[in-house]
């Protein structure tokens, strides 16, 4: 069988894996449906394949002002790429940073320190110039814009969809300013289709199914069958739990991206 590269092929491989069509599963295709929206939602959460890095950028309204808050549903990319499942900021995982561009810290315009030492020591530093002295002149003026204009403290929340940035926002930033969001998204399996391979995946969407068909077997339970059988219902979750759990490990273990200090 080819591999899976869509919601239905996915269903079918992990019914064959459980048995299907030999075997009949005793689950609802509603239930399948339940099971891998859960599956997926692990994979996006644990799985560093599951998200990817993107950058959104958004002009400051004085709606941002007033509120204190950035609302993810009006985000913008600053790449080529499109992201519409990110409508809403449904598909937001996480946000780790917030950068602004306003010519303000150290200064970023053309009257700034940073840029005029830029531009006056080019020259020197063409025709055989002091490298060091340089780079301890702009560790100086990096740590100055450290002390006198340190990096937001963002906070957020994936229910709320809102970006809160620790700073008096009415003196810091204006109208039109532009900030920049360093966030991951999940990726959907649906654009991505090579997702729907994935092991670990495959292998969770099977013990989800597993477990359902147990808890659907349940109302079986202690009733014998024609020809004396009976159906083990209790095994079959025992099996589905251990399975999940032991992937749910591995994937924190060995797949979850490293925790960033400044996430959202």
């Amino acid at each position: 069988m080819a591999i899976p590269t869509t919601r239905e092929e996915l269903k079918q491989y992990a019914l064959r894996k459980l048995g299907a069509p030999v075997i009949e599963i005793n689950v609802d295709d509603a239930q399948l449906e339940d099971a891998l929206d859960d599956a997926i939602q692990i994979f996006n959460e644990y799985h560093f394949d599951g998200v990817e890095r993107a950058l959104f950028k958004h002009a400051i309204t004085q709606d941002d002002i007033n509120n204190g808050f950035i609302d993810t549903n009006n985000l913008g990319l600053t790449g080529p790429n499109d992201y519409p499942q990110v409508a809403g900021g449904a598909k937001i995982v996480s946000i780790t940073k917030a950068y602004q561009f306003d010519g303000g810290g150290a200064g970023s315009n053309m009257f700034s320190v940073r840029y005029q030492m830029a531009l006056n020591d080019t020259y020197g530093l063409r025709y055989g110039g002091d490298m060091t002295n340089y780079y301890i002149a702009q560790s100086y003026i990096s740590l100055l814009s450290d002390l006198l204009d340190p990096e937001k403290q963002i906070r957020f929340n994936r229910v709320t969809n809102r970006v809160y940035i620790d700073m008096n926002w009415s003196e810091t930033v204006s109208v039109g300013d532009f900030i920049v969001l360093d966030c991951y998204v999940a990726v959907d399996p649906s654009v991505y289709t090579e997702a729907f391979n994935d092991i670990l995946l495959k292998r969770y969407v099977t013990a989800s199914f597993k477990k359902q068909w147990g808890m659907n077997l349940m109302k079986y339970q202690n009733i014998n069958l024609p020809g004396g059988v009976q159906f083990n219902a209790d095994q079959l979750m025992s099996m589905a739990d251990q399975e999940m759990n032991q992937i749910e490990e591995q994937l924190q273990d060995k797949y979850e991206l490293p925790p960033d200090f400044c996430v959202g």
